[in-house]
């Protein structure tokens, strides 16, 4: 080790590096940055790991779980800031160093919870980043539903922000791609304890079918317009046949989000594009909707990143088991798939992995059975949880 001066070093850990893990090292950090890396014996005063792993900070491109933090309970809207820093704790505590806050870009007569409010979320999640409130890296994802009348001019109201780093193309008419089966779809909106009837959900489908009709190929152009002009990302969502594949192809998708057939993900992978997979999916073992399983993706070489989607915990949980659910994957690609794979998807090239001159986002992980616990979290070298 040389003479520079180091702010911390972390020894005696397991350090999952991009292509293999040290067994037993020690992490010098500087100025927010890793400055070295060893194996063996750590320079004296370091902090003992006690043989933890440290793996880069996590990386989450798709979590709509803010919305829990800011409607609770149906009807109820807690206080925007408070909700985001509530939020991000849930985060930090669960790994995730980064994250693209997905918002809702559209808005639905009659609708609920929190469509039509991403503005609101935004500016909240400004507003406790200025104040120094916030432990993780927040940029954000606008989800768009695309047959929605307004999501065009929702999108233009926030599309100048510059910590945009990802738009996705959605469309949840019944009948297609994750709703393919009409009555899983109803199953889900029971399960979300909205108590609506069969005639509520006739009304509300045909409203649906009528919007996709009146709105979505012109809403698509501008969508998809709006994100290269403005070089954001693009991610497709729940594609399932080869039109899907064809269609994310034409629009230049970068992430293909969520798919749910086997012959879609072949497609997108053949594409390059990257398959992004629900974390949750991993851990229960299947998909919630009845789709193709992530771990059955995972064993054909189709899965490129994890998203814990609405368990900020699932993500690390959901990477450290795929080696056993997965064979053929290692640790350190499995880490991979929730760190440097979710960075490059989205221009992040200064974190993602442990590498000298990376930023010094890291979590130490105690593993007890098959729960992993994150015992400390760093961002950019400070201590964050």
């Amino acid at each position: 080790m040389n003479a520079k001066p180091k702010d911390a070093v972390i020894a005696n850990a397991r350090i999952v590096l991009a292509d293999r893990v040290i067994e037993q090292g020690w992490i010098a950090l500087a100025s927010g940055k890793i400055a070295e890396i060893g194996e063996g014996r750590a320079p004296a005063g370091s902090e003992d790991a006690g043989g933890d792993l440290i793996t880069p900070g996590l990386i989450e491109l798709h979590t709509d779980h803010l919305e829990a933090h800011y409607v609770p309970r149906p009807k109820v809207f807690w206080d925007p800031i408070a909700a985001v820093i509530s939020y991000d704790g849930q985060l930090a505590t669960s790994g995730i160093t980064t994250v693209l806050d997905s918002l809702r870009v559209w808005r639905e007569d009659g609708a609920e919870e929190v469509d039509g409010r991403a503005g609101i979320l935004a500016k909240a999640i400004t507003a406790a980043r200025d104040e120094n409130l916030l432990r993780a890296d927040h940029f954000l994802h606008l989800r768009c539903e695309i047959p929605m009348p307004s999501v065009v001019e929702e999108a233009k109201e926030l599309i100048g922000r510059p910590d945009i780093r990802l738009m996705s193309l959605m469309d949840h008419t019944p009948g297609q791609r994750q709703f393919r089966d009409e009555v899983k779809l109803r199953d889900y909106y029971r399960g979300k304890g909205a108590g609506m009837t069969d005639a509520q959900l006739d009304e509300l489908f045909a409203k649906r079918f009528a919007y996709q009709q009146a709105y979505a190929a012109n809403n698509m152009r501008e969508i998809v317009a709006l994100a290269h002009e403005y070089r954001i990302p693009l991610a497709s969502h729940d594609d399932t046949t080869d039109e899907n594949v064809v269609d994310a192809v034409r629009d230049g998708v970068a992430v293909a989000e969520f798919p749910t057939t086997m012959e879609a993900a072949r497609g997108l992978k053949e594409a390059g594009i990257d398959i992004l997979m629900g974390a949750p999916n991993v851990v229960r073992g299947g998909s919630h909707s009845g789709n193709i399983a992530a771990v059955d993706l995972a064993r054909e070489g189709l899965l490129d990143i994890l998203s814990s989607d609405y368990i900020p915990s699932s993500l690390l949980m959901a990477a450290l088991q795929l080696p056993v659910v997965a064979p053929a994957i290692d640790l350190p690609s499995a880490i991979r798939t929730v760190t440097k794979a979710p960075a490059e998807a989205v221009g992040l090239t200064d974190r993602g992995e442990i590498a000298v001159g990376k930023r010094a986002d890291l979590i130490r992980v105690h593993v007890a059975g098959n729960v992993p616990v994150v015992r400390s979290v760093w961002r950019e070298g400070h201590r964050v949880a």
